[in-house]
This record gives C-alpha cells, structure tokens and sequence, in this order.
C-alpha cells in the first residue's frame, strides 16, 4: 500500500472502500423504499461443476483439470481396511462430513515449465474407475483450459491404475499425439505382463493398462527414482501403492512443490490416519511407511503439494498434529498471486 492508501496492484483507496461500503450499508434501505416491488420465485439452477484452475509457482506455471466430481462410498474401506468401520466413521462425524459418502478429487496437472508442457496422469477415460458423464473429463477439459492435445510433450504416469491411464487412449486413439510417456520401469513391468493378475480388480486394472499403456511403449522413457523428467521436475520412490508408484518433486525459482499421486484418497482419513490401509495398495504396510515419509517430507518443507484425489483443486499444505497423524489445509490463495512470489 503506498503513501495515499492504493494497494499496488488493485488501485483500490481507502476512500474507495469506504464508499463501497457505504453503499452496500444504503441498499436495503433503497429497496424498502420501492413501493409495490416483489421478488419473482426464481429456479433453482443445480449444483455447480469445477472448472480448471491455474496456479504459479516460480516461473513455472500450473493448471488443475477436474476428471470427476463424483460421490462414491466411503472412505471405509478404501481408507481404513484394517480399521473399524465404525472408527472411520466416527473421524468423518468429528470433521464434520458425512460418514458414509465422499467426493474424490480426480486431478491431472499440467504444467508449463516456459520449454515444454508436461501432464502428470490422465485421469479415468471413457472405460476408467468413474464412468462418463461423471467422469473421465480429461479430454473435453483441455480446450477450456487453453490447450490442445498435440501440445503435450511430456505425459507423467505416477502408476498404473485406470483412473491415472484411462485417458492416454481416445476413440482408440493416443489422446496426445506428439508425447513421450513417461513411468518407473517396475511399474510397467508389473502392469504389462499377462498371467500374474489374481484378484479381479487386479486383473481389470491390468487389461486396462494394456490397452492404454502398451501401445505407446516405443514412446515411453523408462525411470528409476531420482530421475529427471524434464528440466525442474524429478521422480521420487513412493511405493507400497503400487510397486513402481512414483512422486515427482517440481523447481522452478527456488520454489518447490511436491506431487504425491495416491499418497492420499482422503483429505482427513489419510492423513489423521496413515496406518489405516489403502484398500488399493498393493503392499498395505509399505504403503503406510511411505505415506508417513512423505507426509512428514511435505509438513518438514512447507512445501505445497499436489494430491490427485484431495479435493479439486487437490492443492493445499501438510502440517503435522501433536498427537499424532497429519493434517491437510487446503490452499487458498498463496500460488495465486500474479507474480511469481
């Protein structure tokens, strides 16, 4: 604010604050005056659906893309496996959300580093955990958002399960004709071979990745944790979820951010409670390990953090609790300024 009371960037006075609220105060005042006026009924308009949101961070530039909004059961027993139901219900009362139900964040990320565009995961596709119309929006949402397809030159896989590949294939097509993929080698090789899938969740995430993944081996880049991707973006081990999970460290002007993936399904039960199991993990206590490295990585550095299934837009902040567990604050305005600061 300088000398006459204007914020730099919005030009707003004191005076003109002043005046605004003056003019709010007067309002009802104005309208009772009105003789003879009555208010319409008007429709009710139904519930609003997220659209993309945009974000800075250093020089780099970051855009959310909703893949879903849909409700499904839970979080017991996809969070809390090992848990009783009634406890996870019990943290759900305590923090104020139903016990019963939840809405999932379904969160592709793109990312414009100034040299290229990179998408970390590509959410459920037409054949992905959530069907179309409540789901795999990918497609449909990167024309709003101001892209197109071909200019993807890099897609993330953090891991192989549907809601993360569904949408590389359209219309049995490569949604992004001109990318290189890129996903840890164990995670391919886990995914890809024929015969190994038991379970029949196994085996659908499996024939999935298959069908989406396979196909475009010969443009996939294979890493191993530690591992640039490109310029300002490098892997990080995150396994127990899936045997390759990777996270994804981002740099770019000394400020950092942390994408987990599947770290997390839920803002509260995950975090309050890293020991419940993941119904999706393929190694339930090395999923739990590494949920607390990571957790404690992220409320250690104050660094914000992408999780893919928090709520849209899956960004917020970790802090560690005293008695024990985590928590999830949800961003609100710190990589929204215009500048990069």
């Amino acid at each position: 604010m300088d000398d006459n009371g204007e914020f730099a960037r919005g030009r707003v006075t004191r005076r003109g604050l002043l005046g605004v609220a003056a003019g709010i105060a007067a309002a009802p005042l104005a309208r009772a005056l009105l003789p003879g006026e009555a208010l319409a009924a008007a429709p009710q308009l139904g519930l609003t659906k997220p659209g993309f949101a945009r974000f800075r961070l250093g020089a780099f530039e970051l855009t959310m893309l909703p893949d879903s909004d849909a409700f499904i059961d839970g979080p017991f027993p996809i969070i809390g496996e090992n848990a009783a139901e009634a406890d996870v219900q019990r943290l759900m009362i305590e923090n104020l959300l139903p016990p019963k139900t939840y809405q999932p964040g379904f969160t592709p990320m793109v990312v414009n580093t100034g040299k290229e565009l990179v998408i970390f995961d590509t959410g459920n596709g037409a054949n992905g955990f959530v069907k179309r119309p409540d789901g795999g929006w990918l497609a449909a949402q990167l024309a709003p958002a101001g892209f197109t397809p071909d200019q993807i030159d890099v897609v993330v896989l953090s891991h192989g399960h549907i809601d993360h590949v569904g949408g590389i294939m359209e219309g049995g097509k490569p949604l992004f004709p001109n990318a290189r993929y890129v996903i840890a080698a164990t995670e391919y090789d886990y995914w890809a071979q024929e015969g190994v899938h038991t379970s029949d969740l196994a085996k659908l995430m499996a024939g999935v990745f298959r069908t989406n993944v396979v196909p475009v081996r010969d443009r996939i880049s294979f890493i191993k944790p530690g591992d640039d991707v490109v310029g300002g973006i490098r892997s990080m081990a995150a396994p127990g979820h899936t045997p390759g999970h990777l996270a994804f460290m981002i740099e770019s002007d000394g400020k950092n951010m942390l994408f987990w993936g599947d770290c997390a399904h839920h803002q509260v039960a995950s975090l309050a409670r890293p020991d419940w199991h993941c119904m999706f993990d393929s190694d339930k206590e090395q999923g739990a390990t590494t949920r607390k490295r990571i957790y404690d990585l992220a409320a250690a550095e104050r660094i914000p953090v992408q999780g893919y299934h928090m709520p849209f837009p899956s960004l917020g902040y970790v802090e560690r609790r005293q008695e024990g567990g985590y928590r999830w604050l949800a961003h609100t305005y710190q990589l929204s300024q215009p500048s990069a600061g």
